[in-house]
């Protein structure tokens, strides 16, 4: 039975609409229906080649009718769905057209004529009377479902004959709805279910002769060179690799040391967080910190003081229009454009599903539309998918971290009058997979903050990895000695809290943010350790650091050089802290969690220089979670942070 369906314009005016269950007319009829989810959370955002749409347990369906900027919804899933919507938009557009290109006309007026017509008491777009302009359409629309719904029934029952007669008496029963989905079992399928069947037990069979060829020569009817065991089904075995592989292992010596412990000077010789400099002394001074801020990437100030990182700006050519007569676009037109600019974004790093996403949506968005003279199919596939990708990439929630400090530092600030207590640090949780970056871009975003006059604490969480907290205090030692506006250095604005190895990430994190707020810090950056997004136990740890300190931002850091791979690490590491942090919060809220859901806040993208202008990484992770990109990483130095421009992006994507 069909729940919801209703009609539509681009801009957010509905034009018809039927319910045909109490529950569906008041889920449709509140400020946040489906539908409305639907333009918001899907359309909008460039998500039009979504197969599905789900919001409060209902499932959405639409069509487009790009001519006239209709949209044609229905909710419900039903097997004569796509066959309703088609016949629903051609029945509409042909009755109503005259109506519907004078209402689509006055929508492309200018805003200052509508302000005009508001100022004068003449009708607006609000006061068309779409009930009476329509008052025929409900009887049209009932004979129209009737006839589509008996053409269903009548084609489910023609299904049922020919896969009855197939079964044998005694295999026969009552016809069922379901049975009627399941297709009858040829011999084709059979010879196919039996090449399967030997397909895999060939594979197994091959399988076993390579677990005998690894584990060495066997005697007896199991071993390696007996009958069955399927050593002959593996081509071009050697029998000598286990010989080879223990002759190389003996070939390799370990570093001998010598028989005594190692001296003082001999482990001084080995710490290279130093330098050694030539003079009379022969004492050993600090890494030149200068080398650490490169002058010609260094931001800028404005007029408030504020320290700012540069733009990531990218120079591209633009590519001449093609021209055409006058046409209205179909899919065999957008055909190979699309193919061709899927195959385009997929050269750009765009991961292929989203590649796929994206072109889909740009179709379904120009067929039936009429281009001009002066453009081509190109062009028009060209201006739709800049739209798309700029839809995408644009924020959805502000990317200004450091209003973001201030304005709870300020909030904390007015709590405390009249009181003793002290402020509360903004935290920060910086995770991702192994070694794509992560303390060395917190380094950059701590050398950030504090060009901005703020006091932060770095705590070492990642207690696993060997050198960790060593390399967060060398960086720390470096940002103490680099100058603020000219001063001799920052020593005090940056310190490290760490508790060594093999501890609770998420109990050192804690006492870090209770530190930090005892010693009246602004920002507390948490580091934490690299992990698979597909290592549960992990996944469940960082989560429960999450849910039991409650961050202010959760940043993903993720490598600008992966293309399908950034889709997966960031839809798991998003569903899984949104999963375990939920369910750690009652495990772990009497600590501080708050038991919510939380998610990706926003995303780092590191690497970012050797990408060139294969920049897709950037809009496959903001597809996936629509969450921003708060910066990128371009360098070894500490200046070398960016932000990113949605047009900067967005020209590279589409530079030929």
């Amino acid at each position: 039975m069909l729940d919801h369906c209703s009609i539509s314009h681009k801009g957010g005016v509905v034009l018809w609409s039927r319910s045909f269950t109490p529950a569906a007319s008041q889920t449709a009829g509140s400020s946040i229906s489906p539908v409305n989810s639907l333009i918001r959370d899907a359309l909008i955002e460039g998500r039009s080649a979504e197969s599905q749409f789900e919001k409060d347990g209902y499932a959405l369906k639409w069509t487009f009718a790009n001519d006239l900027g209709l949209i044609f919804v229905r909710i419900l899933q039903l097997s004569y769905v796509d066959e309703l919507l088609a016949a629903l938009k051609a029945l509409f557009v042909k009755l109503f057209q005259p109506f519907l290109t004078t209402f689509v006309a006055s929508l492309q007026t200018s805003s200052s004529a509508s302000l005009k017509a508001a100022s004068t008491g003449s009708e607006t777009i609000f006061s068309w009377d779409f009930a009476r302009a329509f008052e025929k359409w409900d009887s049209v629309f009932d004979n129209l479902l009737k006839t589509i719904e008996a053409k269903a029934a009548q084609d489910r029952k023609f299904r049922l004959k020919p896969s009855a007669s197939v079964h044998t008496p005694a295999e026969a029963s009552p016809p069922s709805d379901d049975q009627s989905t399941i297709p009858s079992q040829s011999n084709a399928a059979t010879v196919d279910e039996e090449q399967i069947a030997r397909n895999v037990q060939a594979l197994k069979n091959r399988l076993r002769g390579k677990g005998a060829i690894s584990g060495g020569a066997r005697k007896g009817p199991r071993g390696g060179g007996g009958a069955g065991s399927g050593l002959d089904s593996v081509p071009g075995s050697d029998s000598d690799t286990p010989a080879k592989s223990k002759k190389a292992a003996k070939a390799k010596t370990r570093r001998k040391w010598g028989d005594e412990a190692p001296s003082e000077s001999d482990m001084a010789s080995l710490d290279f967080s130093y330098v050694q400099v030539d003079s009379p002394s022969s004492e050993r001074t600090y890494t030149d910190v200068s080398a650490l801020v490169d002058q010609a990437s260094l931001g800028t100030r404005t007029s408030e003081g504020m320290y700012e990182v540069k733009d990531w700006e990218f120079g591209a050519t633009s590519a001449a229009n093609a021209t055409a007569p006058d046409k209205t676009l179909t899919q065999a037109d957008l055909a190979p454009v699309l193919e061709g600019m899927k195959q385009h974004l997929m050269k750009k790093n765009v991961a292929k599903e989203i590649s796929e996403k994206v072109v889909e949506g740009v179709g379904e968005d120009l067929v039936g539309r009429r281009i001009s003279g002066w453009g081509g199919t190109n062009t028009a596939v060209r201006t739709a998918l800049s739209a798309a990708l700029t839809r995408i990439l644009t924020p959805k929630t502000s990317t200004d971290l450091l209003l973001s400090i201030r304005t709870k530092i300020s909030e904390s600030q007015s709590s405390m009058i009249g009181s003793t207590g002290k402020k509360e640090p903004y935290s920060i949780v910086f995770v991702g997979v192994n070694g794509v970056g992560k303390s060395t871009n917190l380094s950059k975003v701590c050398f950030w903050l504090v060009q901005n006059g703020m006091r932060v604490l770095i705590a070492a969480c990642d207690t696993f990895r060997s050198g960790a907290v060593e390399q967060l205090r060398v960086h720390v030692r470096n940002l103490s000695m680099l100058g603020v506006n000219g001063a001799t250095d920052s020593k005090g604005r940056v310190e490290l809290y760490e508790r060594g190895y093999g501890k609770d990430a998420a109990g050192i994190a804690k006492e870090a943010i209770s530190y930090g707020k005892e010693h009246d810090f602004d920002v507390v950056l948490i580091d934490t350790a690299g992990r698979m997004q597909d290592n549960e136990p992990l996944m469940r740890a960082l989560a429960k650091l999450v849910a039991t300190n409650s961050p202010d931002k959760i940043l993903f850091v993720g490598e600008a050089l992966v293309g399908n791979e950034a889709v997966d690490q960031l839809t798991k590491f998003d569903r899984a802290l949104r999963d375990f942090s939920a369910a750690s919060g009652g495990a772990y809220g009497s600590g501080g969690g708050s038991g919510k859901e939380r998610g990706i806040d926003g995303m780092i993208v590191t690497k970012w220089d050797t990408v060139d202008d294969k920049v897709g990484a950037a809009l496959s992770m903001t597809y996936v979670t629509g969450q921003p990109i708060v910066f990128v990483g371009c360098g070894q130095t500490y200046t070398d942070l960016r932000q990113l421009r949605v047009s900067n992006v967005v020209q590279a994507i589409l530079d030929d």
